[in-house]
């Protein structure tokens, strides 16, 4: 019985394997219909998309990032340059509309905001022009 049962599923098997290389598939009666050749020229695309940004992204952005770092780097040195000339803080005019204060900060001494830079900004109560 065992025997008989392990023949019948071998066949049927074998059976379907046969009809299923023996049946004429009616959608796709030629080989490369033009939905296949789209897909395979949108995968040659995308596979040549892919190495040009691969490209650009190992060769281009490390040299432009470095220059962008450099001219970044002497912008900043300028800039402290041209405060090197300028008079001390405390000789510079305070305008009224500088440092309004209509209360004290809750931090500190109660006069600094708090993005306070001593190097920069300088503040007097008690000068006004």
């Amino acid at each position: 019985m065992f025997v008989q049962r392990q023949v019948s599923r071998a066949a049927q098997r074998f059976t379907a394997q046969v009809r299923a290389q023996s049946q004429r598939r009616f959608a796709s009666t030629e080989t490369e219909n033009s939905f296949v050749r789209e897909r395979r020229h949108v995968k040659e695309h995308a596979g040549a998309t892919t190495e040009l940004w691969r490209k650009i992204s190992i060769y281009a952005v490390p040299p432009a990032l470095l220059l962008a770092g450099l001219n970044a780097y002497n912008l900043w040195n300028e800039h402290w340059e041209h405060w090197s000339h300028m008079p001390p803080l405390e000789e510079r005019t305070e305008y009224p509309y500088q440092n309004i204060r209509t209360r004290n900060f809750p931090w500190g001494n109660g006069d600094q905001t708090i993005f306070w830079n001593p190097d920069v900004n300088y503040h007097n109560k008690d000068k006004t022009t």
